[in-house]
């Protein structure tokens, strides 16, 4: 997806959570991001500047007037380079500054002089974030396409419980990312991802379900996210947190999976079947638990669930997911036909390192005029990733 290093632009202030931006700044360089830490003189009150360069691999910005620094002789030198500002944690201080159009340090200096998108996640007293000051300076920066996330609600470092923790790690790298995608090959475009297993009621207790852990589908969600689509992502059951960034719409059996997907598709560019969707579902569940003690054998009629590609129609892409424990292509191409796809993403279940559960995957995708096109073994964040791709040059 990404042809260049892109450049992140770390700002980090005087908050007590100014400790959780090493981890942002150790995501980030780890998925290959060049991260510039700029820190100010009440950040290093609380963390050293040592730990970011450690990290990062880069010097770290503490100054304006280091004359050893690469950053010293142009300060708007980092502005030009950044892709996005992302400051983590954003103290009342920083926002007053910003929204004011101050410039008294590296970071205001950088803010005030870059054109790249800012991404500000607060972090502060409870009583700060609701004066009416902050929200008024918050406000007026949202209105100039500032992006906001968070904070949280929870315990701050005063020991009370309130709104003005730093948001979740996740969600702050997941929205940077949402920011970075903005101009990326699927801008502008509305993709429906399915995900997960769906779950068809025996009881109230019980149900006939899968193996699906829904890690594919969200991959699917978040990469497209990444790359500037709107996401919609219809979720059946799984662990996994929704993504930041993503519309994500919660349900539970095929029926309502269907509901959902024939709502969603109204106004999208294409259609990502990646749930494993019960073909199955008993005839009539019980209204009650049913009891062990009541029976030595239990019988349950079951009926087929709606064929969700069959029954939704409408002019965009679909691509469907199959997962075959044996005649893999042929059983793939088959679907393709019956199903109407543009392409599909085959993968066999019995493989090490591959389908339920895993986090990598080894996938096959055929296109409606039977092409094959065998991935290896790889991580399922790049096999979204590769599934994008090939959507991408359906799109167009």
């Amino acid at each position: 997806m990404v042809n260049k290093i892109r450049t992140i632009v770390l700002g980090v202030t005087g908050s007590i959570a100014a400790y959780k931006a090493a981890e942002l700044a150790s995501r980030f360089t780890a998925e290959g991001f060049c991260v510039d830490v700029i820190m100010t003189e009440s950040a290093q009150q609380f963390i050293s500047p040592l730990t970011f360069r450690n990290i990062t691999g880069r010097p770290v910005v503490t100054t304006m007037w280091d004359i050893a620094s690469e950053f010293s002789v142009e300060h708007v030198a980092l502005a030009e380079a950044a892709d996005v500002v992302l400051i983590a944690p954003a103290t009342a201080n920083i926002i007053a500054k910003i929204a004011c159009g101050m410039a008294d340090d590296m970071l205001s200096c950088t803010v005030l002089a870059t054109k790249a998108p800012i991404v500000i996640a607060p972090a502060m007293n409870d009583n700060m974030w609701s004066n009416a000051i902050t929200r008024e300076n918050v406000a007026r920066l949202m209105k100039r396409g500032f992006t906001f996330v968070g904070p949280a609600r929870g315990r701050l470092a005063s020991g009370k419980m309130g709104l003005g923790r730093l948001t979740s790690l996740d969600e702050i790298y997941g929205i940077t990312l949402q920011v970075l995608g903005r101009k990326g090959d699927l801008a502008g475009k509305h993709i429906v991802v399915t995900a997960g297993g769906t779950q068809e009621p025996v009881d109230p207790v019980r149900c006939l379900t899968n193996h699906s852990s829904g890690k594919m589908g969200y991959a699917v969600a978040e990469a497209a996210r990444n790359r500037g689509a709107e996401v919609t992502l219809i979720s059946a059951p799984t662990a996994l947190a929704a993504p930041p960034g993503v519309k994500v719409i919660g349900v539970r059996t095929a029926e309502e999976m269907l509901k959902a997907v024939q709502d969603s598709v109204k106004k999208t560019d294409a259609l990502i079947m990646s749930a494993a969707v019960a073909d199955f579902r008993p005839v009539k569940a019980a209204s009650h638990k049913i009891k062990r003690q009541d029976m030595s054998k239990l019988t349950v009629e079951l009926e087929k669930t709606p064929d969700i590609l069959a029954q939704v129609t409408g002019n965009f892409i679909r691509v469907g997911f199959a997962a075959e424990s044996r005649d893999l292509i042929a059983n793939a191409r088959d679907k393709v036909k019956r199903k109407g796809l543009d392409f599909i993403v085959a993968n066999d279940i019995t493989e090490k390192d591959c389908g339920f559960g895993t986090e990598t995957n080894r996938v096959t995708i055929i296109d409606g005029k039977g092409k094959v096109d065998e991935l290896p073994l790889m991580p399922k964040d790049e096999v979204a990733d590769r599934v994008l791709d090939k959507l991408r040059g359906v799109l167009k």
